[in-house]
């Protein structure tokens, strides 16, 4: 009796958070990577995030909010392949943001532990708007979420330049990667 007591006493002690969670994403909690692969070598390199909002709702597949990444705050670690990066393919002085706005969820964020789950939505880049599919692999603990989310971004066929040139020919999708470390906030 006294152990079911105590059973009972820590579930009620702990949070509940069911299965709809809230993020705030600001530059201090999130790092969004990208990847470019050419014939010779992989390029890396990173963007800010600007400000973002979150909302997952899987017992419903509902989804809102919006991350907003400022395409000016692209860096690849070369002045020179930077320049030309901003001026000449995202045209980041035109388009100085890409928006992501998430409509729905695929699967079931668990209240605490590990999750997989895909996120739908459209982003926002170059003057157009293109259905996305994120992937989502989320920790719950404590009331934080930490997640690693990654999705690839055709970019050619998205309407921006392809940079390959004649012998150096680049592939047509940029792998992006957001790690996002993120206190659950307003969740019901």
């Amino acid at each position: 009796m006294k152990a079911l007591l105590l059973l009972l006493l820590s579930v009620l002690a702990a949070p509940i958070y069911g299965a709809d969670y809230s993020l705030q994403l600001t530059p201090d909690n999130t790092k969004v990577e990208w990847t470019l692969t050419d014939v010779l070598h992989t390029v890396r390199g990173t963007f800010q995030v600007k400000r973002g909002s979150l909302r997952l709702d899987s017992d419903s597949g509902k989804a809102g909010g919006e991350v907003v990444v400022d395409v000016a705050s692209g860096a690849s670690g070369s002045g020179a392949r930077d320049k030309r990066m901003h001026k000449n393919i995202l045209e980041s002085a035109l388009f100085p943001e890409a928006v992501f706005v998430p409509d729905r969820v695929e699967g079931k964020l668990a209240p605490s532990g590990a999750s997989r789950v895909k996120v739908h939505g459209l982003m926002g880049i170059h003057g157009g708007h293109h259905e996305v599919i994120m992937d989502v692999c989320a920790n719950v603990a404590q009331g934080r979420m930490t997640a690693e989310i990654s999705f690839d971004v055709p970019y050619v066929d998205w309407g921006l330049k392809d940079p390959s040139t004649l012998f150096l020919k680049v592939d047509k999708k940029v792998h992006v990667t957001m790690h996002v470390n993120a206190m659950l906030q307003g969740v019901s």
